[in-house]
């Protein structure tokens, strides 16, 4: 084999092709993936819903302290078992994260209620820093959705492609603040097992609804981008 015949082996055959799937930062807004998936899948809805089917029915029957212990049990199994299956381990942590704080302020204060207690307050949070981004033009919608498609803040320059930012902004600021208000109602007035009822409702459910209004606002925006990134290239040439 030539010296020329050997570098255009190694210029063709040892340059890796990419894989345009592994161009892809997120399953968000993606045709091809269902809206359980580009949430996170069933793995995320079992981690954020059994220790609350845990902690509920055991403080009923045995008492805080014993529900502590078991919704506490539940989380570390869970997270050791996405660890040992070598899974994604994100959904099982931020799960056992969860639990650990709403079973200290559960411990702390003595009281079943506390566990839900942080969950409010980040209910409450959330919905205040959405609807602040939306007031202030900076949609947190159009922000993360810029990051994980990887054209930053360009969208900022289209006001139509912003205002469905926006629409989808809002949608989850309303989420929130449903969310946050009906279950503080809910502790102020002791109903532990409505909480607990409540937290499992008013997630994945109503989270796979804004999901899907912010699917459909994404990719009108990104058609809004699209004609105005045609149109300027349109002038330029």
């Amino acid at each position: 084999m030539t010296e020329s015949e050997r570098a255009g082996d190694q210029s063709t055959g040892d340059i890796p092709t990419e894989n345009p799937a592994t161009k892809r930062k997120s399953a968000f807004g993606d045709p091809d993936a269902s809206l359980l998936e580009q949430m996170g899948g069933v793995r995320g809805l079992v981690y954020s819903s059994i220790p609350i089917l845990t902690f509920v029915p055991v403080n009923s029957f045995w008492g805080l302290t014993v529900a502590i212990w078991a919704a506490l049990g539940v989380a570390v199994a869970m997270l050791a078992w996405s660890l040992a299956r070598r899974e994604n381990p994100q959904p099982a942590i931020s799960g056992f994260i969860g639990v650990a704080i709403g079973v200290l302020i559960a411990w702390r204060t003595g009281s079943a209620k506390g566990y839900f207690l942080y969950g409010i307050i980040t209910q409450a949070v959330y919905g205040g820093a959405f609807a602040l981004s939306a007031l202030a033009r900076w949609p947190l919608v159009g922000v993360i959705w810029g990051l994980l498609d990887g054209k930053g803040m360009a969208w900022r320059r289209n006001p139509q492609a912003r205002r469905w930012y926006a629409v989808a902004t809002w949608v989850w600021a309303g989420l929130f603040a449903i969310r946050a208000v009906l279950q503080y109602a809910l502790y102020l007035n002791d109903e532990v097992n409505w909480l607990g009822a409540a937290r499992i409702a008013m997630g994945w459910p109503l989270a796979l609804v804004a999901f899907a209004v912010t699917i459909w606002a994404v990719r009108r925006a990104m058609v809004h981008e699209r004609e105005s990134a045609e149109v300027g290239e349109v002038t330029d040439g």
